[in-house]
């Protein structure tokens, strides 16, 4: 699927955004901001064969870049540089006619869903936020269950979907499970890929392909922000 390539300013610099546009459908009516993991940028084949498997269920999808990949760098940005590019794009992305109308939804896989939700977590969230999707949701450094990535999550007011491998070293589906149903409900959930690591990528005895698992992961969101 062709993307149509923008470029956003973020305070003094200046980062590349792809939008892909629902399939079959002038104006979609759902637009999903959805930023990149830590160690690879938006044009990762994961992330674009996500994007793709969205656009093909009638979803607006827009990825990005943070500044540091952007630039090539390996070590990602600082918390507030993170959180000020979310910002810029989202802002940017709705001020464009053909993204203004649809429901706005954000997130992410790893960490660029945990910065989305610090985002909507944040006392002047982001205006008009319908709900998150993250894919893969750190829950903490692998091999170190006590430093959690939770506290702040209560504050988040749109519903949530987790999806979360079943195996991830970032903590499992039924290791997330728990924190989650402690929230309010509000139709946030956890959809578990079973076998499934960080990346969602399942092992071969399973029977499923790599675009069998983003199907059903792409159906699973569909129906979340239908």
């Amino acid at each position: 699927m062709q993307a149509e390539r923008l470029l956003i300013d973020v305070a003094e610099s200046r980062t590349t955004a792809l939008a892909y546009r629902a399939s079959g459908s002038a104006r979609a009516s759902v637009l999903l901001v959805l930023a990149h993991g830590a160690g690879a940028p938006q044009t990762h084949p994961w992330m674009v064969r996500m994007a793709g498997a969205l656009a093909a269920r009638a979803i607006d999808v827009v990825t990005f870049n943070f500044l540091y990949a952007e630039a090539k760098r390996r070590v990602p940005d600082k918390n507030p540089v993170l959180e000020a590019t979310w910002r810029a794009v989202v802002g940017a992305v709705r001020g464009r006619d053909e993204f203004a109308a649809g429901r706005l939804f954000i997130g992410g896989k790893s960490m660029g869903g945990r910065i989305a939700t610090q985002v909507a977590a944040d006392p002047s969230p982001i205006e008009g936020l319908s709900g998150l999707v993250l894919l893969g949701y750190p829950l903490h450094p692998p091999g170190r269950p006590d430093k959690l990535r939770v506290a702040h999550l209560e504050r988040v007011q749109p519903p949530m979907l987790f999806v979360q491998g079943s195996r991830d070293a970032f903590g499992g589906a039924a290791e997330l499970e728990p924190f989650v149903r402690a929230l309010s409900p509000r139709g946030t959930r956890v959809l578990p890929i079973e076998g499934g690591d960080h990346s969602l990528a399942v092992p071969r005895k399973s029977g499923l392909d790599a675009d069998q698992v983003v199907g059903r992961v792409a159906d699973a969101i569909a129906a979340f922000t239908a």
